[in-house]
């Protein structure tokens, strides 16, 4: 395969991210200004080869964007900014989005155009011959502006399904045009893997000029069409951070990274950058305020979690049987589950990472499996509650002291007639030879009593400042019974360092959650005293 540069970096297969332009186009995702120029120094950090980073013809902050992105430093990546060839019958030097795209400034012009006959007709309303015109024109147009272009042929596979001598003589024009890069799209994402190789050998045989694969993810297979593409000699691979993009997304790059270095031995990062992926894909997550799929392959939360027995069994004796890489490799780690399914193994496996002396032989430790799947039964569920489950087993090996008990608790809602609610809770705790008497008041119930507690813990305890309630989910467990019902609450705390969960289970939602608010301030005092 070609080796192709950027900057100094000798690459198999240039990533080009499409996060900021086509992954904004997803549903619940919108980026601001300083948003985009966050996530742009991220995946330069990361090494990406290109960043797309909008339209400038389309909106204001786009254009921004690449007016501020000229003074970032970015290392070798380079910025690309997307627009399309110009309009029918309306001259290049006459048409807005073709001058915007100018005005960017970008040094890497991406045109997307139409190589498909039925869009040509229906769509942009014009003729075959118009649109090759088009093409032609607006890449020599830029071509002579002394831009690096790369022609994105959209609904590229479609179109040869139905119209191949047309759409290859679409590239054909493009290349003679001066593209420096072909891109083949499959827009609709309804492409099979077999397909992709053989339209590209087909392709292969008629251009020279380098080729690139953007593929959607309609059908599931827009990394796999991705990766066949690559083994049939394209060196540019167009996707998006977590797979983000419009209707079911684009190709993820943070399963087409690893699989392209790992599986098929390319290098498509500066070397040592793939240990970045796993950040970059939950500090991308954030920002687009979109949740973080746990089964992610590679970079998700339970990408290396294990629950059976017999797999944490193996596991104890060799990670390689139940795990096809190393997840330090990719920035992510191995994660061994407690719950109803758990073995000794797994008990075995996780005092271990915490550093407690377990004697596997031990009728203790046996207790204590019996015991965890007895509390699972009743609700509890430790694998989605780390701290909790590490305070149990600290707890019951003797390794913990506690740092408060509760003596009193009182809550008071009320409800005036402009259907105002306030609430209000009265706490009374001993620390040590001391008794602290506070109250706070709060939005609901469960915000004054955390409060309250960390105004009566805050003279011995400062540090619980530090940390905040991230996230609250309550689950209801036996909806049979009604407002009786049993109900699971996880909460999820952070503070500028680290991030951990806990639960609390019962037919009280106040009581169940105390028990996870409690656990979450014991476990932020257990961990700043070890």
């Amino acid at each position: 395969m070609e080796v192709r540069c950027v900057g100094n970096k000798q690459l198999d297969v240039l990533i080009y991210d499409t996060t900021l332009r086509d992954g904004a186009q997803g549903e619940g995702i919108s980026f601001s200004l300083d948003d985009k120029i966050k996530i742009a120094q991220k995946l330069a950090w990361l090494g990406v080869s290109y960043i797309e980073g909008g339209w400038p013809g389309s909106n204001p902050k786009d254009l921004e964007f690449f007016k501020l992105a000229r003074r970032l430093d970015l290392n070798h990546t380079r910025v690309a900014a997307f627009g399309s060839t110009r309009k029918p019958n309306t001259p290049v030097s006459r048409d807005g989005n073709v001058q915007a795209l100018l005005e960017s400034g970008a040094r890497t012009i991406t045109l997307v155009g139409k190589t498909w006959d039925f869009h040509v007709l229906r769509a942009l309303e014009t003729t075959l011959e118009e649109n090759l015109s088009m093409i032609r024109e607006t890449i020599s147009y830029f071509k002579d502006q002394g831009r690096e272009v790369i022609f994105d042929a959209e609904h590229f596979f479609d179109g040869c399904k139905h119209n191949r001598d047309y759409t290859l003589q679409i590239v054909e024009t493009a290349a003679q045009a001066g593209a420096d890069w072909l891109i083949l799209c499959d827009t609709n994402g309804g492409s099979m893997s077999w397909e992709i190789g053989d339209i590209i050998r087909q392709v292969k045989k008629q251009v020279k000029t380098p080729l690139g694969i953007h593929a959607h993810n309609d059908c599931g297979c827009a990394v796999s069409n991705s990766l066949v593409a690559v083994k049939e000699g394209c060196t540019q691979v167009q996707g998006t951070v977590n797979g983000y993009g419009e209707r079911c997304g684009n190709s993820d790059i943070c399963s087409l990274i690893p699989n392209l270095e790992l599986k098929m031995g390319l290098r498509c990062l500066p070397a040592g950058n793939l240990k970045n992926l796993s950040e970059a894909a939950h500090y991308v997550g954030e920002i687009a305020n979109m949740p973080h799929y746990s089964n992610q392959p590679f970079v998700g939360h339970g990408a290396f979690a294990h629950k059976g027995g017999i797999h944490v069994s193996a596991l104890l004796k060799d990670p390689l049987t139940y795990e096809h890489i190393d997840p330090e490799k990719v920035g992510n780690h191995r994660r061994v589950l407690v719950s109803e399914l758990s073995g000794l193994s797994n008990l075995l496996y996780k005092a271990r990472e915490l550093n407690i002396d377990v004697n596997s032989y031990d009728a203790e430790t046996r207790r204590l499996i019996k015991e965890i799947k007895e509390l699972e039964n009743q609700g509890f569920q430790f694998e989605g509650a780390d701290a909790s489950l590490e305070l149990f087993l600290r707890k019951a090996f003797a390794q913990y002291d506690e740092f408060f008990q509760l003596k009193n608790l009182k809550i008071i809602l009320e409800k005036n007639e402009e259907d105002d609610i306030t609430a209000e809770a009265m706490i009374k705790v001993q620390i040590g030879d001391h008794t602290f008497h506070t109250a706070a008041e709060g939005d609901g119930p469960v915000n004054a009593l955390d409060n309250s507690l960390r105004k009566a813990l805050n003279e011995v305890y400062p540090e619980v400042a530090e940390m905040h309630l991230s996230d609250y989910k309550v689950r209801v467990l036996d909806g049979k019974n009604g407002t009786a019902a049993k109900v699971r609450v996880l909460i999820d705390s952070a503070n500028q360092s680290d991030k951990w969960s806990t639960v609390g289970v019962s037919e009280n939602i106040i009581e169940a959650s105390w028990q996870a608010l409690v656990d979450s301030i014991n476990y932020l005092l257990l961990k700043k005293r070890l």
